[in-house]
């Protein structure tokens, strides 16, 4: 860590205390008031001396503190909940103006307007000085790292700068999910739309009781470097579209999930034609498949779609539901109910 020191300050407990800061469950909230352990997160995201840092959702400022302390240049805080903004303008003023404050939605913030154009590097060399550090909600974490590997693939939000790194933290089981290799019971749709993207580190684990208030579970901190070159070269929609086919039927062997990419009057003819051209074997389950398997896979299958650009647009599950509309009329009224309430 950096020599510079942020003065004394009252500590998080007092921060806590003194704006009356409860965690709410419906936000999925949890302090981490050790700071040996928030001092241990930033440690993992490398040297920041003279990094500029984009903090996600840093409630009372624990891990806040640990980043200034490493010697930012500077550190933009994105944070949803009001409660916390005061003691966040503590720590800016204690800073000297290093701290940016953000009241807003990491899931909608455009981050890649949000430091010098200058830290801008080109995809092939070494990662920006920019990083993004984060204590996540639970209910916000898996739709936020998604969001995020679409960015990498587009190089858009963070990754404007280049391969910008990432030092997270998620539920116990979705971090090992994140890492899980072949045949592990935790390898999910997570596990390929991460690691044909990037560099995951599963960093340690942090227990529960760490945490106000205590969460169920323990927590994994993941560190994600972007790849130069990914793993499967296509579109990040249809590669996820293909892996959550495969994850669908987890239980069952690969070529079930696979059928569900084609209308029913071709599912046959084509799973089979999809399989035999990629060179996977049917009865293998889909915690069985590598990257490669998934890579050749997606390859085969944009090649299907290019021949028939109605495949890209199927939905098995959108079929479904037509044709239980069509078959139930109290289904088709019960939506345009609910359609009319929102």
């Amino acid at each position: 860590m950096s020599l510079y020191r942020l003065p004394p300050l009252p500590t998080i407990k007092e921060i806590i205390r003194l704006y009356n800061l409860r965690a709410q469950k419906q936000l999925s909230q949890n302090f981490l008031l050790d700071m040996k352990l928030t001092d241990k997160i930033v440690r993992k995201a490398g040297n920041l001396k003279g990094a500029y840092v984009c903090e996600v959702g840093p409630g009372p400022g624990g891990i806040t503190r640990a980043i200034l302390n490493s010697g930012v240049e500077e550190l933009l805080v994105v944070e949803k909940d009001t409660r916390f903004i005061p003691g966040l303008k503590m720590l800016n003023e204690a800073s000297f103006g290093k701290t940016r404050i953000v009241h807003g939605d990491i899931l909608t913030y455009r981050l890649d307007r949000s430091f010098p154009k200058h830290l801008k590097k080109e995809w092939e060399d070494d990662p920006p000085n920019v990083h993004i550090i984060g204590n996540l909600p639970f209910n916000v974490s898996t739709p936020l790292i998604i969001k995020w590997f679409e960015a990498i693939s587009e190089r858009t939000g963070p990754f404007y700068y280049g391969r910008t790194q990432m030092t997270l933290t998620f539920q116990q089981e979705v971090a090992e999910r994140l890492k899980a290799s072949v045949g592990n019971k935790q390898r999910s749709r997570l596990s390929i739309m991460a690691q044909y993207l990037c560099d995951v580190e599963l960093c340690f684990t942090i227990p529960g009781r760490a945490f106000v208030p205590k969460p169920e579970v323990d927590v994994g901190v993941v560190h994600f470097t972007p790849l130069k070159k990914p793993k499967i070269e296509q579109p990040f929609k249809l590669v996820e579209k293909v892996v959550q086919n495969v994850f669908q039927y987890r239980r069952k062997y690969c070529h079930h999930g696979l059928s569900m990419l084609f209308p029913e009057d071709q599912r046959k003819e084509l799973t089979n034609k999809i399989l035999k051209l990629a060179n996977v074997e049917p009865t293998l389950r889909s915690t069985e498949l590598t990257i490669k398997h998934f890579r050749d896979l997606c390859f085969v299958y944009r090649e299907l779609c290019d021949n028939d650009p109605q495949l890209l647009a199927y939905n098995f599950r959108e079929e479904l539901r037509k044709k239980k509309l069509q078959t139930n009329p109290d289904v088709i009224e019960e939506e345009k109910n609910f359609t009319g309430t929102m």
